[in-house]
């Protein structure tokens, strides 16, 4: 089914490019200013979201990107806290979960450890928003049970573009494989980067966005590292997920996935990303109810770059 394809820009939203922070209308009520930190079991692995109350709302379930954790959302779960019971998950190997043990993480579990915590909390719909890996993931999720899901937003999340998958599809798994034998090996080799400051690690994490504010990229920092013995900084997320196994699914099958999807679908992609656009490239056909919306300005972070344009345009859907 084709798509509407929406651009949105600061000027669109009568708000200014640059970042104002986090705002709520109200301060009284069952919602909270900050979350509550929480854990459950997963295919035996201990994993942690954060809670923002609200708990008589309908549920909305935040997942973060890779190598990102749980609070990259405090700006979009506590606009949202007042209408909704949100939840945040750090995904395994990320955040305050626990690293797998074998170093792996694959889809499927991923998937797995979503679909526990969505039970977790409702037998009603939920509503899911996913950034790239979490994007993935909430959209695999509602393929798999659409009658779950009210409605769902896909940040950059639809993966691989149809060329990039003709692409790998040139080289031989077993090529494939061996590589990642070998950059695993690597992995295991190389030391840990340390920050011996905060401010270090706020600066490393502004060299990966340059679109971040000082403050967007504090409060990223400041809950995305450990403190280490030696009084340096770390970050939290499993080195291992720089170098993620070979998947058992190809590619090619997610649509599979996509059409199965029954729920209203918000596809957002920013102007400034590497991301190809998926109504130009065919994958947003593949969607019975889906909308795009491009954001000028942004990169592949949109919902950090562009954040009131993202606030006002995921108010409308929802």
């Amino acid at each position: 089914m084709p798509v509407t394809t929406l651009r949105s820009t600061p000027e669109d939203m009568n708000v200014t490019p640059s970042f104002s922070g986090p705002r709520n209308d109200r301060t009284d009520g069952p919602w909270a200013n900050s979350p509550t930190s929480h854990f459950f079991t997963s295919l035996r692995t201990r994993l942690h979201y954060v809670d923002w109350g609200n708990h008589s709302a309908p549920t909305l379930i935040l997942v973060h990107g890779a190598l990102d954790h749980a609070r990259s959302w405090d700006w979009t779960a506590r606009a949202l806290a007042r209408d909704y019971h949100v939840v945040a998950l750090d995904l395994r190997g990320h955040g305050d979960s626990a690293w797998s043990a074998e170093g792996a993480y694959l889809m499927a579990d991923f998937v797995y450890d979503l679909a526990q915590l969505v039970d977790q909390f409702s037998r009603d719909k939920v509503t899911l928003i996913g950034h790239s890996l979490g994007g993935s993931l909430v959209l695999r999720y509602a393929g798999l049970f659409p009658d779950r899901v009210e409605r769902l937003v896909a940040i950059e999340g639809l993966g691989l573009s149809p060329q990039a998958i003709r692409e790998k599809a040139a080289r031989a798994a077993p090529d494939r494989w061996r590589e990642w034998i070998e950059q695993r090996r690597a992995s295991a080799r190389q030391t840990a980067r340390h920050y011996p400051t905060l401010e270090a690690a706020v600066a490393r994490m502004r060299e990966r966005n340059d679109h971040l504010s000082v403050e967007q990229a504090l409060h990223l920092t400041a809950h995305g590292v450990n403190r280490n013995e030696d009084g340096s900084y770390g970050w939290k997320f499993d080195p291992y997920l720089r170098n993620p196994a070979p998947q058992d699914m190809a590619d090619d099958e997610l649509p599979n996935f996509w059409r199965r999807i029954s729920c209203p679908v918000l596809l957002c992609l920013g102007l400034d990303s590497w991301a190809s656009n998926p109504v130009k490239d065919g994958r947003a056909a593949h969607f019975q109810n889906a909308r795009l919306v491009e954001f000028a300005h942004a990169g592949h972070w949109l919902h950090h770059d562009q954040f009131d344009s993202f606030l006002a345009e995921l108010r409308a859907f929802l």
